[in-house]
């Protein structure tokens, strides 16, 4: 009887152990199998690799902390629903007025950043363009830098590669390609309008009491590049500040339409441009006799464009006037 209760005890004893031991077992398992998903919640954020005209940067998708310093950049990002930290606030477009709200930090100037405050916010990226070129190195210090200007000999490969790229890197894809394939089509009808009318044009910037002339592949050419409307004179000089011109010249081309960009209106806060423009000379000219001078909105022209927003309103502006 001892021996047959001993035996018992023991048999008892071990299956206690096996079934601990399968037990532990189990919860090792159990944790190895959730410490992968441990893991890939604490992967680094996913990244994107982006080649602009001055070099290449490495850009964390969705940063949360963005500072822009090209106004049409904004433009896209406020289509996007994606705000910045910070901006220049020097010479904010009027349709992108809630950015000079407090909560949105002040850059520096659109010509000279703020170095010392960019450093304090710590940003996760930094957008700039042309008037920024020459801080591109030591912003990229503080930040990793893209260059995001839009060729003008190329305007709307330029732009739609910007659009395209600020959808990657905020998942926005779908709402660029939306916005472009908008875009595109309002262009087709008003080129096909625009070739079909076969008049010409002239654009012309005016700043300070003085004009000047802006062609085929220059900041404005978009009307004549893509739009297709006839430049008056193909061998306007292509440069930032325009060919300088008289109005004895407006005279001698005498376009069909005369394209006018007030900078002092958004610069200096005056408009001046239809009293300067619209004198005796000029008045003797197809575009003043058949009422087509037509003033187009500095905010797109002169201080954004190759926006989400700038383009398709651009793009409205020369639709509605071009017959």
């Amino acid at each position: 009887m001892k021996a047959k209760l001993s035996m018992i005890l023991m048999t008892v004893f071990f299956a206690v152990i096996v079934a601990a031991c399968g037990q532990a077992t189990s919860e090792v398992n159990s944790n190895q199998a959730e410490a992968p998903k441990a893991a890939e919640s604490t992967q680094a954020p996913e990244e994107i690799t982006v080649k602009h005209q001055l070099g290449e940067t490495k850009v964390k998708k969705n940063p949360a902390k963005v500072v822009v310093f090209d106004y049409g950049v904004l433009d896209t990002m406020e289509k996007l629903g994606v705000e910045p930290i910070a901006l220049p606030k020097d010479s904010v477009p009027s349709y992108l007025s809630k950015y000079e709200d407090a909560k949105y930090e002040n850059a520096g100037g659109i010509k000279e950043p703020d170095f010392e405050k960019l450093n304090s916010l710590q940003p996760d990226l930094i957008i700039i363009s042309g008037r920024q070129q020459e801080s591109y190195e030591e912003l990229s210090k503080i930040a990793p830098t893209v260059f995001m200007a839009v060729d003008t000999k190329k305007y709307m490969e330029s732009f739609t590669e910007n659009a395209k790229t600020l959808g990657q890197i905020f998942g926005k894809e779908d709402v660029v390609e939306k916005e472009l394939a908008a875009i595109n089509e309002t262009i087709k009808g008003l080129k096909e309008k625009a070739t079909a009318g076969g008049k010409n044009g002239l654009i012309i910037l005016a700043n300070g009491g003085k004009i000047s002339a802006y062609g085929a592949g220059s900041r404005f050419g978009i009307i004549h590049d893509v739009f297709g409307v006839t430049p008056v004179d193909k061998n306007i000089e292509v440069s930032t500040h325009g060919q300088s011109i008289s109005f004895e010249y407006i005279v001698e081309k005498d376009p069909d339409y005369l394209f006018v960009i007030d900078r002092d209106a958004v610069v200096e806060g005056k408009s001046a441009a239809k009293a300067l423009i619209e004198n005796e000379l000029v008045k003797g000219t197809k575009a003043f006799k058949n009422g087509t001078i037509v003033y187009l909105d500095p905010n797109y022209w002169y201080l954004s464009g190759g926006g989400l927003i700038s383009v398709a309103e651009m793009t409205k502006e020369i639709d509605n006037v071009v017959k």
